[in-house]
């Protein structure tokens, strides 16, 4: 496993699984919304992005979490592993919140340091809505390259603790 992506509504952990995957396998983490918003959270140009996507993709070892529909098929080509985290809707929610608590007036460490944390309705009802927007699609994407790649569904934090659980005894 030298490339795994990391996909999944906003809260439901993917920035918290990558970082703990890279300590475990030792492997660079690209937060994908460190690199795609510029400061004050004005969002790159899409050919400026695809370009930034390409460039990271085509590195040898890498952990990329984010989701970013118009770029994932040239994410889930080049990578080994994807991770989907499928969290309940509540659960999402409730850690947006709380990470707009955390890190109230500060920038969270996966994002451009000129994009203090923040949260709008826009956003609240952009995760609210990921399930019946963007899962089914997601699902889908996954189903068709299950055969040649590695694809592993996460429900649940246990689920989530587990799997770190066994790549831990795996690299030791």
């Amino acid at each position: 496993m030298n490339r795994i992506l990391v996909i999944g509504s906003g809260g439901s952990g993917k920035s918290t699984l990558s970082q703990k995957l890279s300590n475990i396998l030792d492997l660079p983490v690209i937060h994908l919304d460190t690199y795609f918003w510029n400061p004050n959270w004005v969002s790159k140009p899409n050919e400026e992005w695809d370009k930034i996507v390409e460039q990271f993709t085509n590195e040898d070892h890498w952990i990329i979490d984010g989701n970013y529909s118009r770029t994932m098929d040239i994410r889930i080509k080049k990578a080994d592993l994807i991770i989907f985290l499928d969290m309940p809707r509540l659960l999402c929610i409730y850690r947006i919140i709380k990470r707009r608590i955390m890190y109230h007036n500060k920038t969270r460490p996966d994002l451009n340091a000129e994009c203090k944390e923040k949260l709008d309705w826009e956003f609240i009802k952009w995760v609210w809505n990921y399930r019946k927007r963007s899962r089914m699609n997601t699902l889908k994407k996954l189903e068709q390259i299950k055969e040649h790649q590695q694809v592993i569904i996460l429900k649940t934090r246990k689920q989530v603790n587990e799997f770190i659980i066994r790549q831990y005894k795996l690299n030791q």
